[in-house]
């Protein structure tokens, strides 16, 4: 390079929360491509050494000692005369832990800028752990001035004037910035505001993969000085890309660095981003916890489709095992729909009738039970029953259950609990029941590119146009106790999106009686989604950190 002409490699990469030196030798290899490509500088991801979110095990001494560690190796190999490296770690400095930047050049730590804007809202608590450090001029690097943000800094000016203020030449910011729906157009935006503000370009490097709830979708990018958008990697895949940069003379948009067209790849946008979403988050989370595969109940109903054909997306049909689990009350096209969905997708399906055990528990609680009406007791030992029976399966091969309840039937308590929430993932935990049949209808159009799964349909459509039943009593269906899936999850979203209040979501046309009913049960169903398995976080509001409601809730009466 010259002080006149630089080619920066943005390395979008997946790094796992803790495994250090796996998380090392994913930025040597991703140093090593750029190399070949001719960068002078290699950006990573916010906190790449440690993975991101660390969450509380960035305390521990041990934790910080090995990542410092991996970041002085890394540093010593930039002797080489290779690509400079941009890293995130980490990093203890006057009694203060902080989340770093590190340039790594000349066989040394060249330079470190601390993260100024701490995020603390929704998933984020990084005052917890770190500490907040002042804004800071830019990094020299060969003769350029490097305006070095991460992440939150990137969502406020004060870092970014201070940077333009002290003759930063290009924005550089390092993200750990998970996916939610129409976030890439929000980051976009502040990525623009700070362009148009500091005159300056920017470079936006994400990570992407899954870490147990959160998502990443990758996407990084570069605007140019005039705010034209001049790189665009993909979203939800890992890879490296060059910018290529060359000073001109003069002031503003007309003068500084100016970056050459890159190849802008199309984000994907509606059902295609969710269920990309909701295939990553599987697919790592079973990978990056060693499950040699999953284990789905399938009802012959809607969600346990989806969601087996998100598994099979995700992991290939080898590693997923569909179990039909029939009553004396499910129906012949139950399920004769759940063998056909499986087929379809080309994984194992296996039967197992509950009968025997389910005679043998009313026999027992029979005497206990004598002279009482049934009601949802009898209903809850069937979808017990499936419970441990899909728990002796996951627990003898070692295979992953997978929860298969959706976000609305979870709003409401509409799940048994030790019964149909067992599992140690929840495919569409965070997805309204509307968008379940959305998405079912777009995967039996489309096949996104990382999925592994077969071509075409993979979703019986009786499976979509049937009323959804639970099946646990004669000539039951869900809008028996529920409302229609459209007007209940208009409902929802107020009351857990929005935060609307009753008069608000009324305004919207809705019977005032059933917005209290709804309100009722989703106040009084916290208990049990305390006990749910993780899921992946697509919406802004996911039950878990994004709402932390408390179980005991007396508001209500005073609303």
């Amino acid at each position: 390079m010259s002080e006149n002409a630089l080619a920066i490699a943005l390395a979008q990469i997946n790094p796992t929360v803790g495994d250090i030196e796996h998380n090392t030798e994913l930025v040597r290899g991703a140093r090593a491509e750029a190399a070949a490509l001719g960068a002078d500088l290699v950006v990573y991801p916010e906190l790449v050494i440690a993975g991101y979110p660390p969450e509380d095990l960035v305390l521990r001494p041990a934790f910080q000692d090995a990542a410092e560690a991996a970041v002085a190796a890394l540093a010593k190999e930039t002797a080489d005369g290779g690509p400079a490296m941009l890293v995130g770690a980490p990093w203890r400095e006057d009694g203060k832990l902080y989340n770093a930047a590190l340039l790594l050049d000349g066989g040394e730590i060249a330079a470190r800028r601390f993260k100024h804007d701490l995020p603390n809202y929704g998933v984020f608590d990084e005052i917890r752990v770190f500490a907040a450090a002042p804004p800071a001029g830019p990094m020299a690097f060969r003769g350029v001035r490097l305006g070095v943000l991460l992440c939150e800094d990137m969502w406020f000016t004060d870092a970014a004037e201070t940077l333009s203020e002290s003759g930063a030449e290009i924005l550089v910011v390092l993200n750990g910035s998970p996916y939610a729906q129409d976030k890439d157009d929000e980051r976009l935006g502040y990525a623009v505001a700070r362009v148009t503000e500091t005159g300056l370009p920017l470079i936006y490097v994400n990570q992407v993969g899954g870490q147990d709830e959160l998502v990443f979708d990758g996407a990084s990018f570069v605007l140019g000085a005039d705010r034209a958008l001049r790189l665009q990697l993909p979203s939800w895949s890992s890879g490296v890309a060059v910018s290529r940069w060359t000073r001109r003379a003069g002031v503003g948009v007309d003068g500084g660095f100016e970056c050459a067209e890159g190849e802008r790849t199309l984000r994907p946008e509606g059902p295609e981003q969710v269920y990309c979403a909701l295939a990553t988050g599987l697919r790592d989370y079973v990978a990056k916890n060693g499950f040699p595969g999953v284990i789905v109940g399938m009802s012959g109903g809607i969600d346990s489709a989806l969601t087996a054909a998100v598994a099979v997306d995700a992991l290939g049909a080898e590693k997923v095992r569909c179990v039909r689990m029939p009553s004396r009350y499910s129906s012949d096209h139950s399920l004769d729909d759940a063998a056909a969905c499986a087929a379809l997708l080309g994984a194992r399906s296996d039967t197992v009738e509950i009968e025997p055990a389910h005679a043998a528990f009313e026999a027992m609680l029979g005497p206990f039970f004598e002279g009482l009406e049934a009601d949802a007791t009898e209903e809850n030992i069937q979808a017990r029953v499936r419970g441990v029976l899909l728990m002796a399966l996951s627990n003898k091969t070692g295979s992953m259950l997978l929860t298969t309840g959706n976000k609305s039937e979870m709003s409401v308590g509409y799940a048994t609990l030790y019964g149909d929430m067992c599992g140690g993932y929840s495919v569409l935990k965070d997805v309204y029941k509307v968008a379940v049949f959305d998405l079912a209808r777009w995967r039996n159009q489309a096949k996104p590119d990382l999925a592994l799964g077969p071509e075409g349909r993979v979703i019986p459509e009786n499976i979509i146009t049937k009323p959804p039943s639970a099946e646990l009593k004669p000539d039951q269906f869900d809008q028996d106790s529920l409302p229609d899936y459209a007007v209940l999850d208009d409902i929802l979203q107020g009351l857990i999106e929005r935060e609307d209040s009753l008069d608000e979501i009324v305004a919207r046309g809705h019977d005032i009686d059933t917005v209290r009913r709804i309100r009722r049960l989703l106040y009084i169903a916290e208990y049990k989604r305390r006990q749910a398995p993780p899921g992946v976080k697509i919406t802004t509001r996911a039950f878990g950190r994004d709402r932390r409601y408390p179980i005991t809730n007396g508001f209500t009466r005073h609303e």
